[in-house]
C-alpha cells in the first residue's frame, strides 16, 4: 500500500488537504494535553475551539459567565492562559485555527505575543520574517452571529471595524494569515438553503472587502492580496450531490465577483479558498451510530471534485448529538479523512465531474437562482444592512420552519428518526454517560480563582495604560491591534478587553426573526388539534395561553428556540422570546411581567446544570414556583434525570423532532400545572 511518496510507477497524488479536529475543553492545560495526542495521532492543523466567555468578551467571574466555563471550548482569559495552550506547540510550526469571532482581534494578538515569547525563549526573536510565516485563521465572520451563533458582543458597525482592522494589520505584517473566515457553515445550520447559503455569504464576503477598501488602510496596488487571503468555511450536509454541486457554485460565483466587482486579474488571487467541517446539527441522537456514514458522506461531497476540493477539513464525532465527544471519538473522525486520503486513489486523479451535464446543470441552476438573491441583498444595502433590517434573520427563520415541517411530516427522512426507527440495543451507548465526554464542575471554580489571582500578580498601572490607550483609539478611526498588542502584553483580561470596547461602542440585540416567520408552515391535522388544545384551556382559564421561551446563558445557537416561538404562536399563545443571552434573574423578572403560563428554557452548551436550577429558584422566590418549567437542548439522560428532580416539568432533546408534538406537551403541562384534566396524552 502507497504511504503517499512518489517512486518508480506510483502515479502522482496531490498533496491532502490540512486535517483537522475541532478540540478544546475544561482549561488551556487540558486543551493543550489533547491538541498534542492529536497531533501525535496525524493531525496535520489545529483548530481551537473556546468556551462562550472567551468568545464574547467576558472573564470567567463575570455573572454572564455562571456555567459556560469550560463547557463548548476553552477558556482564555489573558496572556498566560494563551502561553499554557500553546506550550510546547511553536506557533510557527503549525496551522492554527480560531472559531473566534467578536473577540477575533483580541485572541490573534494574545497568540501572536506567544509566538514573539516562544522565539525570544528559543535563542532568538520572531523578526519580520518569522512573524510573516505564521499560518492560520481566525474566523472573524461576525455578521452571521447575528443570524446564528450569536456570539456578538457589539453593534455591526463597530464589529466590522474590528474585523476590517484585523484584515488590514494582518495583510501588512502577518501576510500568510487567514484574518477573516467567512461563514456559510453557521447559516446551512440556522435554516438556509443551499441557495441563500451561496448569497448571503458572499455577501458577507463583500461587505468586509467593502469595508476593508472604504476604510483606506489597504493602498489600492495591494488590494488583491486582501482578496487572496479571504477565506470561507463551508458547511456540507448530507445531501450528497447537491453540496457538490454548491461548492462549485462557490467557486465560480467567486470567481466572478472578484474579477468583476474588485478588478482582481491575479487568478490565484481569486481562488475559492475553504475549509470545512461537515453537518453537526444535522446528527441525530436517535440511532447514533448512523452518523458515521452521514459524515462520510459529507466528506465526500468537498473532497472529491478536485476543482472544488476543501483545502482543510474538520469532521464532527458520531455522538455530538449525545454531548461531548471524548479523545477516542474525535481519533475516530480523524481516522475517516486520513482512510479516504491515503488509503483511496482520490488525490491520484483529476476532477471527475468535469464535464457532467448533470452536474453542470445543478451548478447553473444554484448559481442563477443565488444571483438574484444576492441582487435583492445589495438593494437593501448590503449584507449589514440586511442584518439590521432583520431581512436575513427572518429568510433563515423561515426556510428553517419549513426544513423541520418537511422532517415531521416525513417528506424528508431522516433515517432512524422518522423513519427506519425499529432498533437493535445499542453497544455505543449502553454507557450512556460514559458514551461521552463531560467537564468537571470545578473547571468553572479554578478558572474564577486563576483569573483572580493573575490580576492581583500583574503591574496593575501598565494595565491601566494600556486600556486607556485602547480606550482612546476607540474613538478613532486609527487601527485597534496596536493598542490591543499592548493590552495583551500588559496581562489585560479577555474581559476587560471587550468591556472597554462595550462602553465605548455600545451593546445590541440582534433581530430575532420570529415575528416575521409566523405562518410560513401549512396547517394540517396535527397542528389543527394543538389550536384547538390552546383555545379550549385559554378559555378554561380566561385568559389567552402565554409561553416564555428564554435562553439563559451565553449559548447562542437560538435554532431550536425560534422554531419553538414560531410553532406556538402558529397554534395561538402569545409568545414572549427577546433572544439570547438572559441571565436566570432576567427571565424570572420577564416571567413574572409577562404573567406567562409556562417557561421554556433552551440550552445548548451544556451549562444546563447549573443555570436551570437557578431559574426555578427564582421563580420560587417569585411566589410563580407552580409555572411548569420545560428545558430543551443536548442532555445527557443523567442530568435529565437530575433537572427532574429539580422542578422541572419536561425535558426535550433532539430525539423530539415533533415540534407541534412539543407545543401540544405544553398545553398539557399548563393543565396539568392548573388542576384541568388532560385533554390527551402528550410526550413528557
Amino acid at each position: 500500500m502507497s504511504d503517499g511518496s512518489e517512486g518508480a510507477g506510483t502515479p502522482h497524488r496531490d498533496p491532502a488537504w490540512v486535517m483537522r479536529t475541532y478540540a478544546g475543553h475544561s482549561s488551556a492545560a487540558a486543551s493543550n494535553d489533547l491538541f498534542r495526542r492529536n497531533m501525535a495521532k496525524g493531525q496535520t492543523g489545529l483548530s481551537v475551539a473556546f468556551d462562550l466567555p472567551t468568545q464574547t468578551g467576558y472573564d470567567p467571574d463575570d455573572e454572564l459567565a455562571h456555567g459556560e466555563v469550560g463547557k463548548v471550548g476553552v477558556p482564555v482569559s489573558h496572556l498566560g492562559d494563551m502561553r499554557a495552550l500553546f506550550d510546547g506547540i511553536p506557533p510557527w510550526e503549525t496551522n492554527t485555527s480560531m472559531t473566534i469571532n467578536a473577540t477575533a482581534m483580541w485572541l490573534l494578538a494574545l497568540y501572536q505575543v506567544v509566538a514573539e515569547e516562544q522565539a525570544a525563549a528559543a535563542g532568538g526573536e520572531l523578526d519580520e520574517q518569522l512573524l510573516a510565516g505564521l499560518t492560520g485563521t481566525t474566523q472573524n465572520d461576525i455578521i452571521k452571529e447575528y443570524l446564528s451563533r450569536g456570539t456578538y458582543a457589539f453593534p455591526p458597525a463597530a464589529s466590522m471595524r474590528l474585523t476590517t482592522d484585523v484584515i488590514a494589520y494582518t495583510v501588512a505584517a502577518v501576510p500568510k494569515w487567514n484574518p477573516v473566515n467567512i461563514c456559510s457553515y453557521h447559516l446551512q445550520e440556522a435554516g438556509a438553503t443551499p441557495v441563500q447559503e451561496l448569497a448571503f455569504s458572499l455577501c458577507t464576503a463583500m461587505a468586509v472587502l467593502d469595508s476593508v477598501r472604504e476604510s483606506g488602510q489597504v493602498p489600492e496596488q495591494h488590494f488583491a492580496e486582501v482578496v487572496a487571503r479571504m477565506s470561507f468555511f463551508v458547511n456540507a450536509g448530507v445531501r450528497f450531490v447537491e453540496e457538490l454541486c454548491k461548492m462549485r457554485a462557490f467557486v465560480r460565483l467567486w470567481d466572478e465577483i472578484t474579477a468583476e466587482r474588485y478588478g482582481v486579474a491575479d487568478p490565484k488571487a481569486r481562488r475559492f479558498r475553504y475549509g470545512v467541517q461537515v453537518n453537526s446539527l444535522g446528527l441525530t441522537e436517535a440511532q447514533p451510530e448512523n452518523n458515521i456514514g452521514r459524515i462520510v458522506l459529507e466528506m465526500l461531497a468537498v473532497t472529491l471534485s478536485k476543482d472544488a476540493r476543501a483545502r482543510a477539513v474538520q469532521l464532527p464525532a458520531w455522538n455530538e448529538a449525545l454531548g461531548l465527544p471524548r479523545p477516542w471519538d474525535q481519533q475516530w473522525s480523524l481516522r475517516l479523512q486520513q482512510v479516504l486520503a491515503y488509503e483511496s486513489d482520490l488525490l491520484e486523479h483529476d476532477d471527475l465531474f468535469a464535464g457532467s451535464t448533470v452536474i453542470e446543470a445543478k451548478v447553473d441552476e444554484l448559481c442563477t437562482q443565488a444571483r438574484v438573491e444576492i441582487e435583492r441583498v445589495l438593494g437593501m444595502g448590503g449584507a449589514v444592512a440586511a442584518v439590521e433590517s432583520g431581512y436575513l434573520k427572518s429568510a433563515l427563520v423561515a426556510s428553517h420552519a419549513r426544513r423541520r415541517a418537511r422532517v415531521e411530516s416525513g417528506q424528508d427522512v431522516v433515517v432512524g428518526v422518522n423513519r427506519f426507527v425499529e432498533t437493535e440495543p445499542n453497544p455505543l451507548t449502553a454507557d450512556l454517560d460514559a458514551a461521552i465526554q463531560t467537564v468537571d464542575h470545578r473547571v468553572e471554580e479554578a478558572a474564577v480563582a486563576a483569573v483572580r489571582e493573575w490580576r492581583a500578580a500583574r503591574d496593575q498601572h501598565l494595565a491601566d495604560l494600556a486600556l486607556e490607550r485602547l480606550r482612546a483609539v476607540a474613538r478613532t478611526e486609527e487601527n485597534l491591534m496596536p493598542a490591543t498588542l499592548d493590552c495583551a502584553r500588559a496581562g489585560v483580561t479577555t474581559g476587560e478587553w471587550a468591556g472597554v470596547l462595550r462602553q465605548v461602542f455600545g451593546s445590541y440585540r440582534a433581530p430575532t426573526g420570529v415575528g416575521g416567520s409566523v405562518g410560513v408552515v401549512e396547517a394540517g391535522p396535527e397542528l389543527d388539534a394543538v389550536r384547538a388544545a390552546v383555545r379550549r384551556t385559554g378559555e378554561e382559564l380566561g385568559t389567552r395561553l402565554r409561553l416564555l421561551v428564554a435562553k439563559p446563558g451565553l449559548d447562542g445557537h437560538s435554532n431550536g428556540a425560534e422554531q419553538i416561538a414560531v410553532r406556538a404562536r402558529d397554534a395561538g399563545f402569545e409568545v414572549a422570546y427577546q433572544g439570547i443571552r438572559l441571565t436566570p434573574a432576567q427571565i424570572a423578572s420577564a416571567a413574572v411581567e409577562e404573567g406567562v403560563h409556562c417557561v421554556g428554557l433552551s440550552i445548548l452548551s451544556g451549562s444546563h446544570r447549573e443555570l436551570v436550577p437557578e431559574v426555578l429558584r427564582l421563580l420560587r422566590d417569585a411566589g410563580v414556583g407552580d409555572i411548569p418549567v420545560v428545558v430543551g437542548g443536548i442532555i445527557p439522560d443523567a442530568d435529565a434525570r437530575f433537572l427532574r428532580e429539580q422542578g422541572v416539568a419536561a425535558v426535550f432533546t433532539p430525539k423530539d423532532f415533533g415540534i407541534t408534538a412539543i407545543v401540544a406537551a405544553l398545553v398539557e403541562q399548563i393543565r396539568r400545572a392548573n388542576g384541568l384534566n388532560p385533554l390527551e396524552a402528550a410526550p413528557a
